[in-house]
């Protein structure tokens, strides 16, 4: 989920209806490429007490079919409120104080955003990437596999849109391309989107982009990059920059897959891990960027509790470890390295496996790392916490976790966190999950 601001709750609690719009997660499915049908939906879960009556707009029949394979708990509905065309393969979303929803959309996956597992004598090129310049490189080296050289990786596009429901009927009606053309071939999946203070802010490796619409026509005609040089290697597709937010602190939070990073700071220090993924930090204004927490995988979203502590689901590598819930002190660090992945056999993984990195916590683990909180879900994905306004007060205080299983396959258990941590002082934990939907 592509973050909903401080502002988002009080705009979507419509009296009696007690509206709270939580976005359903995409990020998992760009980076399976999966399409669920002609239109590919793009749906906000509209959870409120049943009251009131909802609008019936004219939209796709396929889109509205595939909205009502959507189950969730008693007292709940399902409402579609935006499709193809209006919306295509969204990645990312966030809702603005006027109810505007910014989609960060893409069409360049195995189309240009391309992933090691189908690439295997680049391997120790990109394994010996240091920078994105070295990626770039390696690109060169190899184009003449590609139809088109380096135009094939030109050849779709990242873009953001801004969709709108303009006559105030609870139906999207409207949509303008807001940014296009994020298609160098240096350019990842344009996975994170978020507005703040009249800015667009998003997440596009090798950058992150500041956009912004000065005459107010839903077009943005300034775009600076604040930095450049995330990614410096392929790795995996999917492992991108993602989670934008607004932290307690008043500054700028996101994270980024194991694909590396080669940055050099405002005042001129360089931020180098070309293996891990990682958690930034950064004042609006681009000063004070920083690595708050390391060696991540594949973290996608990130979310706050009351307390200000921050989470974030980080996903397994395939080799009998589990996805983790993983809280995200200041200065932690989880252990993984993106070379673990291509180790295979009796030491599969290498330390990652062998050493228990991804364990939860047990007597004489390694001491340098930070243990998950807990092992949930498959591919955790979206992820946001509840703040209590909107939802039946028995939803406050709780997480919610998407969790993409690679295909349409049944989730019998979606998670619904609960944030247990006593006080802000105190060793933070989420001892448990509670399943409260029967699927």
């Amino acid at each position: 989920m592509g973050g909903c601001g401080p502002s988002w709750a009080a705009t979507f609690s419509l009296h009696d209806l007690w509206l709270m719009i939580l976005c359903l997660f995409f990020h998992s499915l760009y980076s399976y490429s999966m399409r669920f049908s002609q239109y590919i939906v793009f749906i906000v879960l509209i959870a409120l007490r049943v009251s009131g009556v909802n609008p019936d707009p004219v939209i796709p029949q396929d889109a509205i079919d595939n909205a009502g394979n959507i189950r969730v708990e008693e007292n709940f509905r399902v409402r579609l409120w935006a499709a193809e065309p209006l919306t295509q393969d969204p990645v990312s979303i966030y809702i603005d104080e006027k109810g505007r929803i910014f989609s960060a959309e893409t069409e360049r996956q195995t189309n240009g955003v391309e992933d090691n597992r189908g690439h295997g004598y680049w391997l120790q090129d990109d394994l010996a990437s240091q920078t994105v310049e070295d990626r770039s490189a390696m690109l060169v080296k190899w184009k003449d596999r590609f139809d088109g050289g380096l135009d094939y990786f030109r050849r779709g596009d990242e873009w953001i849109r801004l969709i709108q429901d303009t006559d105030g009927d609870g139906m999207a009606d409207s949509s303008t391309y807001f940014a296009r053309n994020f298609n160098d071939p240096l350019d990842g999946t344009g996975a994170g989107v978020l507005f703040w203070n009249g800015d667009v802010y998003y997440t596009n490796i090798p950058h992150l982009w500041r956009l912004r619409d000065i005459d107010d026509d839903g077009i943005a005609e300034e775009r600076s990059s604040m930095f450049s040089g995330f990614g410096v290697r392929v790795a995996l597709r999917g492992h991108d920059m993602h989670g934008l937010v607004v932290g307690p602190d008043g500054k700028l939070y996101w994270s980024i897959g194991d694909r590396g990073y080669h940055v050099q700071t405002k005042n001129g220090k360089l931020l180098h891990d070309p293996g891990s993924g990682a958690v930034f930090r950064c004042n609006f204004d681009g000063s004070d960027l920083e690595v708050f927490y390391s060696s991540l995988r594949n973290p996608q979203e990130l979310a706050f509790d009351k307390y200000g502590n921050l989470f974030t689901g980080d996903n397994n590598s395939d080799a009998g470890d589990a996805a983790r819930l993983v809280y995200c002190l200041e200065g932690g660090e989880s252990g993984w390295n993106m070379a673990y992945q291509y180790l295979e056999g009796d030491y599969s993984r290498g330390p990652w496996n062998n050493e228990k990195l991804w364990h939860k916590q047990f007597p004489g683990q390694p001491a340098w790392i930070l243990p998950p909180i807990d092992h949930i879900g498959n591919g955790p994905s979206g992820f946001t916490y509840y703040p209590g306004t909107g939802l039946p007060a028995a939803y406050s205080g709780h997480f919610f976790l998407c969790d993409f299983r690679g295909g349409r396959r049944p989730v019998p258990n979606p998670y619904f966190l609960t944030s247990k941590i006593p006080a802000p002082d105190s060793k933070p934990s989420i001892p448990a999950t509670l399943s409260i939907m029967s699927w």
